[in-house]
């Protein structure tokens, strides 16, 4: 019986490339992201484990979901409440769970002007959505790492509305059926799987709810990735990055480009150090 690694992923931002927003984010960048965290099968009850004693010594019943822990609204509106003390405490303890946790950080990251100033003229204001582009990036990787240690992979996405769900489902058959969708010419230099490489290694693909444990590890490694494009210092990201729970962390120099989270478009971007 072959060991399995999953990947649990959720998506962060806009998907479609020249829709508004609606809101201004509060971090002020613009980005579509597809990522989570990597964890071999038989290290999920760990994981689980640290996740139930966090929830049970906060007395959280509501899935820990990032961006209203950061902003600390709606389930987690009773942060406001707390002592200085005791939220910095919440904080630190969020993040233990976060770096005990026997998982490993993975995405791909797209800058939305970026790819608005490098595709919109060529594909005649009509390019893919963000989220075609992202999956079957970040799926990739994850599908190579699964090779390079002899394992199969299941993919979960954290389950969005029926629709939504098909789509992303669609994306997983096709690399099965057709392998990477992306022009030869440009896509060599980050050596492609065959949909051979994809039929052997991609095992299940099973959409999560919310209230699954590492889908919502997912969420929270997701958002410090995606920040990790813009600014480096950022403290989660960097926190994570020097505690080695990124999987560039663990990839030698000529790894980088085809293994790594991949940050797209950002040739603009002005990278804070």
């Amino acid at each position: 019986m072959s060991k399995i690694v999953n990947f649990y992923i959720d998506d962060s931002g806009t998907r479609h490339p020249t829709n508004d927003r609606g809101t201004t984010p509060e971090h002020g960048y613009d980005w579509f992201a597809f990522g989570g965290v990597l964890i071999d099968e038989e290290d999920e009850i760990k994981a689980r484990e640290l996740h139930a004693n966090f929830c049970q010594n906060w007395d959280i019943t509501q899935p820990l979901h990032s961006s209203e822990i950061r902003s600390q609204n709606e389930n987690f509106f009773w942060l406001r409440d707390l002592t200085d003390s005791k939220k910095e405490r919440f904080y630190e303890e969020l993040y233990c769970m976060m770096r005990d946790a026997p998982v490993t950080g993975l995405a791909c990251v797209i800058d939305r002007p970026g790819y608005n100033e490098r595709y919109l003229d060529t594909y005649k204001n009509e390019p893919w959505l963000l989220c075609k582009t992202a999956f079957n990036v970040v799926a990739e990787r994850a599908t190579k790492l699964s090779i390079s240690r002899n394992r199969k992979l299941r993919i979960y996405p954290e389950r969005c509305n029926k629709s939504e769900d098909q789509m992303i489902k669609s994306y997983y058959d096709a690399l099965k059926t057709k392998g990477m969708p992306f022009a030869k010419a440009e896509s060599d230099k980050y050596a492609p799987l065959t949909k051979t490489d994809f039929q052997n290694t991609l095992y299940d693909f099973k959409a999560k709810k919310k209230t699954s444990p590492l889908a919502q590890m997912a969420d929270l490694y997701l958002w410090p990735i995606c920040m990790g494009g813009y600014h480096k210092g950022n403290k989660p990201y960097r926190r994570l990055k020097e505690d080695g729970k990124l999987i560039e962390c663990y990839l030698s120099e000529e790894d980088q480009l085809t293994l790594a989270s991949k940050y797209s478009c950002f040739e603009n971007v002005n990278v804070k150090p």
